[in-house]
């Protein structure tokens, strides 16, 4: 890290004087020596998805925002969010909020994340702010144990184990419920700290299953911490996973915990969520008492605090690549100021763990060899995170189409995990696993007429694309390969989608169509191919990798996008 990156990465982090500053670019260690204030600090995370070693994570190219969204917080890519916080192309925090550069600035800063890095800035914040005579609370957005090598064939276990050296507090939940619902039970007797939820309730009876929240005292106040489960569980995932829960979105239920928590001697209640940012301030708008919410679920990261109405929202990126530190200042009626600063875990240059990195190699043992094996090299940059269309999952369509060529389109799901893969670099099982790592891997063919082609790319629009928060039920839209449209997101629901085309012909509504899909429900729209068994994904992409030992996908979107400035990444073309 050269002079001119500390110094902007020491104005994100708050101002110093003369005096340390020049200590700072002696140690940058010391960037994350933050002066105390307040009567709290939260330290906090989300979305890491089982991330246990350092790796590449590039922002969005596209957020495409319904109109009446445009500009907010969340749907800020580029360009943009780095205007809206103030932030200079080409320094640290650039490479956190922005695609841009990417390639150049991960090469200069590094690969981001590791539990022993997290883990260790944890420690460091927490005995800071212990050493003051404060005290810390780590929070955990959810989205944590799943979706990586190591989480997937230890079914969440080596990620859980994490949590307790680093003393999570408490966390809330989502992809989670993948591992099934006796699974997540267990591993919630495992965790010691506190799963915290207003709106896990048995289905049956409506019953709470688990604590709403919990106050905390602090000295001469007392802060409550609420938690909010991914209110859409059941409409992401198999209904098999969760049979018996409920877990719907409930104003009044979350007014009741608020209320309570005050009745309760609460000066400030926090809500730690999983709902995602939209939908968060939706919620800030309609629920009272809330001062404070920890956005999780989307990915975002916010430089600064967005204030809607009384309540401030923090969201707190992916992937491990920070560590949000939240300083409150409270009083009688709730919180009078706060301190928000982003922690970079930029892990060349954070200290590791020592205990979390020998608990990490014997976890990785049994693995080792098989997870970081090289199957391919990669000559382009493979990266997931768009609203619309990313190479990794061009990729994945052409493995499908490799070894079943007479698939004709190919859908795969817009989850918002999955790491980065470098030009030059090499891709092994665990950067599939980390991509591709469901618990439901099935590849399934089936037979799906084109009337209903369309009808599927009319459905995710609409969740994609509605103005309204409370019916944004998913993550980006599905990619389909194999397939070209148009997309007018302004235009009213069930005509959204235009000039669809398969095979470079445009789409015929009575005829049927061969199909591929994974990580999802799409099959059950469809009728089965006879004599085909569905195989994980994993291992079709893992075969095609081997077969072809280098591969390269220059990014070509396949949608077409009215009204908007759609973007690809400058870089391998």
């Amino acid at each position: 890290m050269n002079r001119r990156e500390l110094l902007f990465l020491l104005s994100t982090l708050g101002g110093l004087g003369p005096k340390a500053l020049a200590q700072v670019l002696e140690n940058p260690a010391r960037l994350y020596d933050l002066p105390p204030y307040g009567d709290a600090t939260l330290l906090y995370f989300s979305d890491l998805h089982a991330q246990a070693f350092p790796h590449y994570y590039m922002e969005p190219p596209n957020l495409i925002a319904p109109k009446p969204l445009m500009g907010r917080p969340g749907y800020l890519t580029g360009e943009a969010i780095l205007r809206a916080y103030g932030v200079g192309r080409g320094t640290p925090l650039a490479y956190l909020l922005s695609y841009l550069d990417f390639v150049e600035l991960a090469k200069a800063f590094g690969p981001v994340g590791g539990m022993a890095h997290l883990t260790a800035l944890i420690r460091q914040q927490r005995a800071q702010v212990e050493a003051e005579g404060g005290k810390a609370l780590v929070l955990d957005g959810g989205d944590t144990w799943t979706n990586s090598g190591l989480s997937l064939l230890t079914q969440g276990e080596a990620i859980v184990d994490w949590q307790n050296l680093t003393q999570v507090d408490h966390m809330v939940s989502h992809w989670e419920w993948t591992l099934g619902r006796q699974r997540v039970e267990e591993l919630f007797k495992r965790f010691k700290g506190e799963h915290l939820s207003y709106n896990v309730v048995d289905e049956l009876f409506g019953d709470p299953l688990y604590p709403a929240y919990r106050i905390h005292p602090l000295g001469r106040y007392a802060l409550a911490v609420v938690g909010a489960t991914y209110p859409y569980v059941k409409v992401s995932h198999p209904e098999e996973f969760t049979e018996g829960l409920s877990f719907a979105l409930d104003e009044r239920r979350l007014q009741e915990a608020v209320d309570q928590a005050r009745a309760e001697g609460a000066d400030a209640v926090v809500l730690l969520s999983h709902n995602g940012l939209q939908l968060d301030a939706a919620l800030a708008e309609r629920v009272k008492g809330i001062d404070l919410i920890l956005s999780g679920h989307t990915h975002d990261l916010t430089p600064s605090p967005w204030r809607v109405g009384k309540t401030w929202i923090v969201a707190g990126s992916t992937a491990g690549k920070a560590l949000m530190r939240v300083d409150l200042k409270l009083f009688r009626g709730g919180i009078a100021n706060l301190r928000l600063r982003i922690l970079p875990v930029l892990a060349q240059h954070l200290p590791r763990a020592s205990d979390v990195e020998a608990f990490l190699e014997k976890a990785l043992a049994p693995y080792r060899q098989n997870l970081f094996e090289p199957l391919a090299v990669s000559e382009s940059l493979l990266y997931k995170r768009d609203t619309l269309y990313s190479t990794w999952d061009e990729l994945v369509g052409r493995a499908v189409k490799a070894l079943y060529p007479e698939v004709e389109l190919v859908f795969s799901p817009g989850v918002r995990w999955g790491t980065t893969v470098l030009p030059g670099q090499a891709i092994t099982r665990d950067h599939l696993y980390t991509y591709l790592g469901f618990t439901y891997p099935e590849l399934y063919l089936f037979w799906l007429r084109g009337e209903q082609i369309r009808n599927i790319l009319e459905d995710i629009a609409s969740n994609v694309f509605t103005p309204d928060p409370f019916y944004q039920q998913g993550g980006d839209v599905s990619r389909a390969y194999g397939i070209r449209y148009v997309l007018d997101p302004d235009a009213p629901t069930g005509q959204r989608i235009r000039e669809i085309e398969v095979g470079g012909k445009p789409l015929d509504p009575n005829r049927r169509y061969l199909a591929a899909s994974y990580g999802g429900r799409l099959q059950r729209v469809g009728e089965a191919k006879a004599g085909y068994e569905p195989r994980p994904i994993y291992q079709v992409v893992e075969e095609y990798l081997k077969a072809e030992g280098r591969v390269k996908v220059l990014a070509q979107p396949n949608v077409r996008v009215m009204g908007r400035n759609y973007r690809v990444p400058e870089v391998g073309s």
